[in-house]
């Protein structure tokens, strides 16, 4: 096993685990993009993840994240070894605690997730090959402490700046950002508005890092002002899209992850034209 963090490459895609059928994986790599990261809190045999892996040949896979509530560490760990014995050095851990409104028994998340990564531990997973979804500074602090780095999601090129000046610059720092391919900022807006509304305007780890970031209660409530979706939300034509993704490396991010919307879409046209203009 080797326990070399694994180059995600600049930038990779983002989409949930269960929209990632062998094409649309294989589109990805060839693309040129670095890492798959698996989103919506796959189960923890991470057979979604093996799939993906065995459709390609030398893309990343990270999951962005297992959910510490809904997967077992020890299982999680099981998971790992069978998959690295297969991919080695392919698969690169993310693991989070969610929020607390969607799980009953959220109780002291930090506490939570400090218990997660000894359990990791004493599964064999290394240090090296996992990462931590982190927006608030102590999290960052544990992600730079325990692990390979930060997977920020839902976050702007400010955030990405805060968390490079905690992480310091030898950590993993990989937010997602989301992007609408189309140059109307209205019809874009009618697109990237409803899944950045429902549920994370309502989540209060959301929230709370979106007033951290100077977003008042009113551009946040009601579905997000202009201001505020434009901002999580790139939009435009694909060279708009690459400039925006850009201002996190400038930020200090080390990869940015896009997340085409809409999430029921296809998104092959995105994925095709934003690794060109990034080009």
């Amino acid at each position: 096993m080797t326990t070399d963090t694994p180059d995600l490459g600049t930038f990779g895609i983002w989409r949930h685990f269960s929209g990632i059928p062998p094409e649309l994986a294989r589109l990805i790599e060839t693309s040129g993009y670095g890492t798959i990261w698996l989103g919506g809190s796959p189960p923890a045999d991470l057979t979604s993840v093996e799939e993906v892996l065995d459709a390609t040949e030398s893309v990343i896979v990270a999951t962005g994240i297992v959910n510490i509530w809904s997967a077992a560490a020890p299982a999680v760990a099981e998971s790992f070894h069978r998959i690295d014995s297969k991919h080695p050095g392919r698969f690169l851990l993310g693991i989070g605690a969610g929020h607390p409104e969607a799980t009953q028994e959220y109780q002291k998340p930090y506490d939570a997730l400090v218990g997660y990564l000894d359990a990791l531990d004493e599964g064999g997973v290394p240090v090296e090959r996992r990462v931590l979804a982190a927006l608030g500074p102590k999290v960052l602090k544990l992600s730079a402490s325990r692990s390979a780095g930060a997977h920020p999601y839902l976050t702007t090129p400010e955030h990405t700046a805060e968390a490079h000046a905690i992480l310091g610059p030898d950590k993993i720092l990989a937010p997602e950002h989301k992007v609408v391919l189309e140059s109307d900022p209205v019809k874009a807006r009618e697109i990237g508005r409803p899944p950045v509304n429902n549920p994370y305007l309502h989540l209060r780890n959301y929230t709370n890092n979106l007033k951290r970031l100077g977003y008042s209660e009113e551009e946040i409530a009601d579905g997000g002002s202009d201001r505020l979706i434009d901002a999580l939300v790139a939009h435009g034509d694909a060279d708009s899209i690459a400039d925006r993704l850009r201002q996190h490396l400038h930020a200090g991010a080390s990869h940015v992850t896009l997340h085409s919307l809409p999430d029921g879409g296809d998104p092959s046209q995105t994925y095709r034209e934003v690794a060109a203009a990034l080009r």
